[in-house]
């Protein structure tokens, strides 16, 4: 049995890992043969693969990125679509596919089975937003990474009295800022989950300079203020028509400034939170996700994804991974705001 495995969307620590578990559990327990499409799912429509023995995924767990690179195509583009996909493949002679991503891979992913393509799904996001599954790889990486520099800016933030806002990863959800801000210290945590007015932000902010702290805001992108109806963005759409977010932290730094009296800078983490090496979490997380996967392929589980269900890999359909946003329920965020201010 030929099975391909793609990395598709944003990338995250952890993706390597993946494709080592499942390629070599596939070769050591069931004598498969793995190869890899190239950036994703354009791979797949253009059938430009690379194979993967045993001896090309030595070591790669502890790598970021991922070996087989990654792109946000749409496979229902130009020359994509299920009929051409499904003729790649038998051309290839590829018999199934593990798709690595988030949202949007997974859906992707889901139309193809539901047309008849033998599919089973990773999930991958940094934003851990993916129903069905109590984490998803790369999560933990993001947070760690996120927590540290925001420790570092919190150390300048203290030596010259200012405001520091960081603006971390989160387009639906904000898991990341309430780890990190909670893991940080900070005095204001803004997610998407929770309209805050600006007044509220700086009488944390306030509150915060009159205790004789250098106030620290955390903010995930996605987060709408109370006097916006969409988050911010400036940068188009992307290739499945969602706005690219990021900047809301330039534009909150000026308003906190100017309400406040408080000096206020703004950093925006972007992808630094994607890169670098994962952490242990992740690793162990990713390996335990591939290895799972193969045998979801074994017992042609098609349509399905594996998750964590607690401390155990467990295999659900893409149906219950796609209906909902694993949202910040209202009793973590109050649990977190006892501590603003």
């Amino acid at each position: 049995m030929k099975i391909g495995i793609l990395t598709s969307g944003g990338d995250c620590p952890g993706l390597n890992a993946v494709i080592r578990g499942a390629v070599l559990k596939g070769i050591k327990t069931d004598n498969l043969e793995f190869v890899g499409f190239r950036d994703g799912w354009r791979g797949v429509v253009e059938g430009d693969i690379i194979d993967l023995p045993r001896h090309a995924v030595r070591g790669i767990s502890k790598q970021g990125g991922t070996i087989l690179g990654t792109s946000r195509t749409n496979p229902f583009d130009g020359k994509g679509g299920p009929d051409a996909i499904k003729a790649t493949l038998d051309r290839l002679g590829i018999d199934a596919m593990i798709a690595i991503g988030g949202e949007g891979t997974l859906a992707a992913a889901k139309r193809l089975t539901d047309a008849g393509l033998k599919i089973v799904g990773v999930p991958k996001t940094v934003d851990n937003d993916l129903d069905a599954t109590d984490y998803t790889f790369g999560f933990d990486t993001a947070v760690q990474i996120a927590t540290e520099a925001i420790d570092r800016l919190r150390t300048t933030g203290e030596s010259h009295s200012r405001c520091m806002v960081a603006e971390v990863m989160g387009r639906h959800v904000g898991w990341i800022a309430l780890h990190a801000g909670m893991a940080s210290g900070a005095h204001a945590i803004l997610i998407p989950e929770q309209q805050t007015s600006i007044e509220q932000v700086c009488e944390w902010v306030t509150d915060a300079r009159d205790r004789g702290r250098a106030p620290l805001v955390v903010v995930a992108e996605g987060f709408v203020p109370a006097h916006m109806e969409q988050p911010h963005s400036e940068r188009g759409l992307d290739t499945f028509g969602r706005p690219r977010l990021g900047g809301i932290a330039d534009q909150l730094a000026p308003e906190i400034e100017a309400r406040t009296g408080i000096e206020t800078r703004a950093t925006v983490l972007g992808h630094i939170q994607r890169g670098g090496v994962p952490s242990a979490f992740d690793r162990v997380l990713a390996t335990r996700l591939g290895m799972a996967a193969v045998d979801s392929v074994i017992d042609g589980l098609w349509g399905t994804m594996v998750s964590l269900n607690g401390t155990e890999i467990a295999h659900v359909g893409f149906d219950a991974a796609l209906g909902n946003l694993k949202c910040v329920p209202q009793h973590r965020y109050d649990e977190a705001a006892i501590l603003f201010g």
